[in-house]
């Protein structure tokens, strides 16, 4: 927990802003800004920005030569037993170790073929990441798969046995979240719905995991 001002105050969350417009847009979100503490425009993070947090979010679709310069702050801040969430078009395997991405070919269209699936699968539907979560809330279109290192689980799966999100609570005293999937995207450009209730009960799933580490209540 932080103490700040004589009161015990809620473990923080981080979301680094890529400076675009669907970033700010997701972020100014009532619904998802209520569980994050603190937003920083990506060219001024620095270490002190890491001072008393918890958690750190890598937003979607930020250009992977801005997040490559912070690596080692990421990843030390992992080290130390933050969570860190890094979000699909990131370029993860640019600045994370043990991440084997491979980009695939994006079919915008497929969901206009009859009985059209996917092809994604939820690996543990008992995990608490979907307790408001289902497989229509994880599709929308795919853009890289993953290998998942050792150690590591898989929490969505494309058909073919590779990963589009997994976690990786092993591998370092943090907690590491990895996912080709791009929701601020589309939410923060207000199209495509399943982006939107995605972001929906994976943020609010991100605070209780901080808070329930630091037996918050």
């Amino acid at each position: 927990m932080n103490i700040q001002s004589g009161k015990v105050s809620r473990p923080k969350l981080i979301a680094l802003d890529g400076g675009t417009g669907y970033h700010k847009a997701t972020f100014d979100d009532p619904t998802i800004a209520k569980h994050i503490d603190d937003v920083i425009y990506i060219r001024d993070f620095c270490d002190e920005d890491l001072i008393n947090a918890a958690g750190l979010i890598i937003p979607c679709r930020t250009p992977p030569e801005v997040v490559v310069p912070h690596a080692d702050r990421i990843l030390g801040f992992l080290r130390r037993g933050g969570m860190v969430v890094a979000m699909g078009d990131t370029g993860q395997d640019q600045w994370l170790p043990d991440v084997s991405l491979t980009p695939v070919e994006t079919n915008f269209w497929w969901w206009l073929e009859p009985g059209a699936d996917l092809g994604l699968e939820i690996t543990d539907t008992t995990h608490d990441m979907f307790a408001e979560l289902g497989k229509a809330d994880v599709s929308w279109h795919l853009h890289g798969l993953f290998d998942v290192p050792n150690g590591a689980k898989s929490l969505v799966d494309y058909r073919d046995g590779r990963s589009v999100l997994y976690e990786d609570t092993r591998n370092y005293k943090g907690h590491l979240i990895v996912t080709s999937l791009d929701p601020m995207y589309h939410h923060g450009a207000y199209f495509m719905p399943a982006t939107t209730r995605f972001l929906y009960g994976f943020i609010p799933w991100i605070r209780r995991t901080l808070d329930e580490k630091a037996n918050f209540s």
